[in-house]
């Protein structure tokens, strides 16, 4: 039986589940597309990340074993990701696959399926739940728990780091139940959005505040990120608008693993005329480059 996902990641169908990160990680590096720019490079990466989100998982893999390459309608899995097209989400298309205790996802043969494996569509009659819920921007970005209520049952699901709006998550086994099945809970996110941050990818961004004082000569400010308090070094002669970039405060991209940035924008805070001491103020409108006085 034919298991090509252990030849995408190098591996053998006898490897442990550190051999199979280790194999990841190594090839995650050598063709990411922010490193590697050769042509197919960005659709192996692609075939990676999809490979390992299958590998990885304990009950994902079982299945694999089991079935191997006929749950890709007997297509080695390259062909078979080739045929997706070039802007598809192999992830999504392997989490409808395997999820959900049995072939699911593509329902029959309409998609190159797989005969009367249907997940758990029994007889016509679909036990998935389709909802939407929205979360709080701090926990798109840093994962976490959140609490919801479905059915009149509540229980708190698990946030993976990284997740944005339009993105589906699937609870397994919270769907309606039938003849001793039950299906699964699909989840379509909306990220609130924060009165402090801007998400761009995986970048965020974030006005602060800097004295007027700090911003021409100089000095240090203290900061609160999402995730700690950090200390920003300040250049004299910083400017309105200027940009700082503090590296790995950003958000975590679910598929490589790697933190974006976090850039911080001086807001330069003006002192009030009547707050200065009278002879600074004077001294400042006589001496400080500009226009004629009003």
């Amino acid at each position: 039986m034919s298991k090509s996902l252990y030849e995408t990641l190098g591996v053998s169908e006898n490897a442990s589940a550190e051999e199979i990160k280790r194999a990841y990680r190594k090839l995650a590096r050598k063709y990411h597309p922010d490193i590697n720019k050769e042509p197919g490079a960005e659709e192996k990466f692609k075939e990676i990340n999809a490979a390992y989100e299958v590998l990885s998982d304990p009950e994902k893999k079982k299945q694999y074993d089991q079935f191997g390459d006929q749950m890709f309608g007997g297509q080695n899995f390259h062909d078979f990701a080739r045929g997706q097209g070039a802007n598809v989400d192999l992830d999504e298309i392997l989490r409808n696959i395997f999820g959900g205790g049995g072939f699911g996802g593509f329902g029959g043969t309409s998609h190159g399926g797989f005969g009367g494996f249907g997940g758990f569509d029994m007889g016509g009659m679909d036990l998935d739940i389709h909802a939407r819920i929205t979360i709080p921007f701090n926990v798109a970005v840093l994962g976490g728990t959140h609490s919801i209520s479905v059915n009149g049952e509540n229980f708190d699901i698990r946030i993976p780091a990284g997740v944005k709006t339009g993105e589906t998550l699937r609870i397994r086994g919270k769907g309606k139940a039938y003849n001793g099945q039950r299906g699964d809970l699909l989840l379509k996110i909306e990220v609130a959005p924060s009165p402090e941050y801007e998400r761009k990818g995986d970048d965020l961004y974030k006005s602060i505040d800097i004295p007027l004082k700090t911003a021409m000569f100089g000095g240090k400010i203290k900061v609160q990120t999402l995730e700690k308090e950090i200390t920003l070094k300040v250049p004299k002669n910083t400017k309105n608008g200027q940009k700082f970039r503090v590296k790995g405060l950003g958000v975590m991209n679910r598929k490589s693993k790697i933190k974006g940035d976090l850039y911080l924008i001086a807001n330069i805070v003006l002192p009030k005329v009547e707050e200065l001491d009278p002879e600074l103020a004077k001294m400042m409108q006589e001496k400080l480059p500009g226009g004629e006085d009003a």
